[in-house]
């Protein structure tokens, strides 16, 4: 009988954080594995191009320090996260507010009163952030059992019942999650938005050292030699087999699809496909830094294309040639669909109202626009959909659990551990969870 050109326990399809955390466990019991990945670099969606010096992310999620799937090792914790400044500038009618972190401390409020445009605070001033303060802390010490019992609505539908007052829900609390979930809508599932909220009240929001392809760069750096293949696609699997475009059959015991939702989906026909989020990452340069702090500025008055903006040359310097200047803005929407010159004129024109200061010199570096960057999670949603289709048939990735890099790199271990008891095999211990390179 002919037989497969290649032969391994396991072939994964797609090396991105799920695949990869996949092929960690995997590979940590004895299991020989295999990833495949069309692209020619690992990554995924977490991809980082290099242009003219500058790293510019595809992605533009925003990380939190308190994921604990970024402090879990083997292989991340050479990952180095640079922290926003404690809590987020508030930018909205005309006026810019710091609300959390450090309130009284002369730096800290010397920057605020500077790059604020008015005296009087958005929120109403100290008791309003002391409830808003009291509120994350409460949400902070929830366990995840308790907030997964709560009834699953869309979450725009429940912030009115969160015991905040409407002007600090409207102001701070509504455009942070559109931004932490990328859903300008907030049809997501209220049980996802609380974990997402809870991380953020438990750590630091935060970018990846060098770039968001870091990550991916070090789990695959980590695997066995020869593990990850790159530039071959895959156009069929079964439960024993991987086909490919132009490097033939791949043979196994199983096959694990870790790819985005549409590319599942095509490779696996009957697995549904959710909506999706669309995304567009604006990176600009300019002479100056128009912020010189490691701000996350959210926009709150939606008088314009971009949700959120940050000078990430100033959260993380190594994005950038010495002396040169990085502003990185999200824009969501329908707005992330418009064509490339219209929006960065749209999108100059309110960031030189955050900013307070023209924008006419920047240089527009890259634009990427995703149409597929986020799946979807309306009410009712499965945080834990199955990631075993049937013996030696698994599928992974932030479309079976959060559509978060937490919720990526876990689905990843959970399909591991699915595979590993099919094979009688006890799943590996779980690793310890170490702190990450600040």
């Amino acid at each position: 009988m002919q037989q497969p050109a290649h032969h391994t326990d396991v072939v994964i399809v797609g090396a991105g954080p799920a695949g990869l955390a996949a092929a960690h466990q995997l590979t940590s019991a004895g299991v020989s594995v295999t990833v495949l990945e069309a692209a020619p670099r690992v990554g995924g969606r977490m991809t980082t191009d290099l242009i003219d010096g500058f790293r510019l992310d595809r992605s533009g999620q925003l990380l939190i320090t308190s994921y604990p799937e970024l402090r879990r090792g083997p292989g991340l914790e050479g990952l180095a996260l640079r922290p926003f400044s404690p809590g987020v500038l508030v930018h909205g009618d005309g006026r810019t507010q710091r609300i959390g972190g450090p309130r009284n401390t002369r730096g800290a409020l010397t920057r605020a009163r500077a790059f604020a445009s008015a005296a009087r605070a958005p929120l109403g001033g100290a008791l309003d952030q002391a409830r808003l303060g009291a509120a994350l802390s409460r949400l902070a010490a929830q366990p995840s059992a308790r907030l997964l019992a709560r009834p699953d609505r869309p979450v725009g539908e429940t912030l009115a019942a969160r015991g905040l007052p409407s002007r600090t829900i409207e102001t701070f609390l509504r455009p942070l999650l559109i931004s932490l979930l990328q859903d300008p809508g907030l049809t997501t599932s209220s049980r996802c938005a609380d974990l997402v909220l809870r991380g953020y009240a438990r750590g630091r929001l935060c970018l990846p050292a060098g770039g968001a392809a870091r990550l991916p760069e070090l789990l695959a750096a980590t695997l066995p030699p020869g593990t990850v293949r790159t530039g071959v696609r895959a156009v069929a699997a079964s439960t024993t087999s991987v086909t490919t475009a132009e490097h033939g059959e791949f043979g196994c015991r199983s096959v694990l699809v870790a790819t985005g939702a549409r590319a599942a989906a095509e490779l696996l026909p009957g697995l549904r496909l959710p909506g999706f989020h669309p995304v567009t990452v604006l990176h600009h340069t300019a002479d100056a830094p128009p912020l010189r702090e490691a701000a996350l500025v959210l926009a709150a008055d939606g008088r314009g294309p971009v949700a959120h903006t940050t000078v990430a040359s100033e959260v993380d310097p190594s994005r950038t040639p010495p002396g040169r200047t990085l502003i990185t803005s999200t824009v969501l929407g329908a707005a992330a669909g418009l064509p490339v010159a219209e929006l960065d004129r749209a999108a100059r024109h309110q960031l030189a109202r955050i900013y307070a200061t023209s924008t006419s010199g920047w240089q527009l570096l890259a634009a990427h626009h995703d149409p597929y960057a986020v799946p979807a999670m309306p009410a009712p949603h499965d945080l834990r959909r199955p990631v075993r289709l049937l013996s030696g048939l698994y599928v992974c990735g932030d479309h079976r659990d959060t559509s978060t890099v937490q919720g990526a790199l876990h689905s990843g271990r959970r399909a591991a551990r699915a595979v590993l008891r099919d094979f009688g095999m006890a799943p590996v211990a779980e690793a310890p969870v170490v702190s990450s390179a600040a």
